[in-house]
Parts: structure tokens; sequence; C-alpha cells
């Protein structure tokens, strides 16, 4: 079976990636998270399945960005200044939403709506059912509309 090239992995899935780690941190924090992604991916390549690289990828992805958060007491104190103060500000209040919001549903709007994983591919992760996960997402989701202020959003 010939694999494609690590380059094709990172061009096809970087964006994701991208999405699900500057969801919950700032931007200079998401790039180093999602560096640390790719050399993970890098070093595990030979042994990845590439029919679940997309989904072992959001979730290392996901796991990092907690990581930094968890070592870090701020969210975006010391961010360069390179973007306006209200798209600054936009990122600190999502990222406060979703450290607001419990675990389970934490993980189901970032895994599914940012990263773009199915529904049952995020239970399979969770290691809960797609039913739960689905709950747990419609959960979550109107839960960020109340803390965001955009109930009927």
């Amino acid at each position: 079976m010939s694999r494609a090239p690590f380059e094709s992995i990172v061009e096809a899935h970087g964006a994701r990636v991208w999405r699900v780690c500057r969801a919950l941190l700032a931007h200079a924090d998401a790039e180093d998270a999602w560096s640390e992604t790719f050399l993970a991916a890098l070093e595990a390549y030979p042994t990845l399945d590439p029919a679940r690289i997309e989904g072992w990828l959001v979730t290392v992805a996901h796991r990092r960005a907690v990581d930094v958060l968890r070592r870090s007491s701020r969210l975006v104190a010391g961010e360069p200044a390179d973007r306006p103060a209200p798209e600054r500000a936009r990122d600190l209040d999502l990222a406060r939403a979703l450290a607001a919001l419990p675990q389970r549903q934490r993980e189901a709007v970032v895994l599914h709506h940012l990263g773009g994983l199915p529904f049952l591919d995020v239970a399979a992760q969770l290691g809960t059912s797609s039913d739960a996960v689905r709950r747990a997402s419609s959960d979550g989701v109107r839960r960020l509309r109340e803390l965001l202020g955009g109930a009927d959003a």
C-alpha cells in the first residue's frame, strides 16, 4: 500500500487542526499547539491508519490545546497586539465560554463543530454513544449562545 507524503496530510488537515487550536487558545499559543500536533503526527506517521488520521489529529490538537490552558493561568494575556482589540476580545469571550462548559459538552462542541468530526467519530473518541454526543453538543451550543449573549443566534 502506498502512503501519501506527510506534507499532504498537513495540507489536507492543517486548517481543521488550526480551528480546534484557535477555538481554545490565543494566536501564539494556538500556533504552538498546531505545531505540536503535527510533530506528534510526524512521529506517529508510520503507524497511523490513513482512514483515521483526521480524527486522530483533531483529538491530539484538542488535547494539546487543553494542555496549554492547564499550564497557563491566562488565556490571552501577553498576546501581541497584531490584531484589533475587538477580535482579541471575541476570541477571549469564546475561549472563556468554552472553558465554562462542562467537559463533555466542551469536547463534543470542539470535536464536532470546530473539528468537523461526525458524531459517530466523536462518540468513539469519547467512549460514549452517538446519541450522548449529540445531546452534549446541542446542550453545549445552547449554553454557548447564552454565555455569548446571542441566545437567538
